[in-house]
Order: C-alpha cells, then structure tokens, then sequence
C-alpha cells in the first residue's frame, strides 16, 4: 500500500531514522540480563539499515557502554541508562543512587547514573513486588525517581531525561523529520512520545504476556516478540 507508513518510511532512507529499544525488542528476554544476546540475524540487519538510513540508534536501559559490547555493529548510535547520558545533571546525583542502593536489602544492577532492581527470578513475586514497593516509596522519600519496567524497578535521578527526550535529541541532530521507534515496555511510551510533531512518526509496540496496555494502545504496529521485529528490521 502506498500510504503504508513503513512503505513511506523505507522509500526515502536517507530522510529517515530508525530508533530501538534493546532487551525484549532486539534481545530476548532472559532471567538474567548479564545472559541477554542479540541473535546474529538481528545484528545483520541493523548493519545493513545502517548503511541505508540517515540514522540507527539503540536507546536502551543498559548503559551504552554495555549495549555496544552487546551489539558490535559500527554505524548504529547508542544511548543508555534511558537518556541519562545524554543530560550533564544527572551525573550530580550518582553517588546518592549508589549509596541508596547499598542500603537495600535486594541485589541492585549497579550503572553509571541509576541502578536497577530485577526480580524476575524471585522466588515469590508477589513478596518481591511487596518489598520493592516500600523500596520505590523510600527512593521517593529520599528525592529520587523509582520507576517500574518487566520485573524491574529502577531509581533514577531527578532530571529530566527520559527516552523521550533522548529520542527527540538524536532525531533533531540527524536532521531528519521521519523516524520509527519500537520498544517492549513502559518506558518506551516516552520514546513514542519523542516522536510526536515529525513528519512522519512510526509507533512500534513489541508485543508479550508481559506488555503494558498503554505501549499497545499507543502503537502504529504491533509485532509479535524479537522475532517480529527481526521481520519488521528486514522490511525496511
């Protein structure tokens, strides 16, 4: 159809910019994320996008450090901790999130500027939610941001920075009015958002059993787990 938006979106690459998030859009989820890896068919793609379009760029959770040792595809821009990277304020606050960490009883994924909470692999989700949600209260208390993503939650500083704004950030610099964004999770309802006033903006829900119903509501497409982005990747 010529007025398929991915149709448009891949008929003119040069103008265009494609955006992804990492764990559960292009690595399968795992109990683990130190165990999470890209499937070399994915990588191929993202390299071959990138020698066609203006702009690839992962924006994930992990720190960009790690994305691009999970990645290892030149050309593909990379920014980690959900935008984090890309604000100069939130490095004031790392030494505060590393000491509230520490004080927790509950095994933190230790980052450069937030840290994170999994409990994927609880034994008792239900009692890890409990506890973890008298820990996103004390965050709170203490002047940070918890936020909750797949069995995760996270204590972030207070700025502003978020996958949106790191969306809005990359687009602008390519200079490009035409992107797509894909993600698996709540925070990448911001990125959708980050799209909003261009030209053409492509919304890509992955979809899951664990999947937030405002990711869904708010997509142009919806495709069916890691592998349905590899098909949507070699669309394109």
């Amino acid at each position: 159809m010529p007025d398929d938006p991915l149709h448009v979106l891949a008929s003119e690459p040069g103008r265009a910019a494609i955006l992804l998030d990492v764990d559960g859009t292009l690595a399968p989820i795992v109990a683990g994320p130190e165990n999470a890896l890209i499937p070399d068919e994915t990588r191929a793609e993202l390299a071959r996008l990138a020698a066609r379009y203006a702009l690839v760029a992962c924006v994930s959770g992990r720190p960009g450090a790690e994305v691009e040792r999970m990645l290892g595809v030149p050309g593909v821009a990379i920014v980690g901790e959900h935008g984090l990277e890309l604000e100069p304020d939130a490095a004031a606050w790392a030494e505060r999130i590393r000491r509230f960490a520490r004080g927790v009883d509950w095994p933190s994924e230790a980052k450069p500027l937030s840290a994170s909470f999994h409990f994927r692999r609880a034994d008792d989700e239900a009692a890890a939610r409990a506890y973890l949600t008298r820990v996103a209260e004390d965050a709170a208390a203490a002047g940070l941001v918890p936020r909750w993503g797949r069995m995760v939650l996270e204590v972030r500083p207070p700025v502003d920075a978020h996958k949106g704004t790191a969306v809005r950030t990359l687009v602008a610099r390519a200079g490009v009015r035409r992107a797509l964004y894909a993600g698996d999770d709540r925070t990448d309802v911001d990125a959708f958002d980050g799209l909003d006033g261009l030209e053409l903006g492509v919304r890509v829900a992955v979809a899951s059993a664990e999947a937030p119903p405002e990711l869904l509501e708010a997509a142009d497409v919806v495709v069916d787990g890691t592998e349905g982005v590899l098909e949507l990747l070699r669309a394109l």
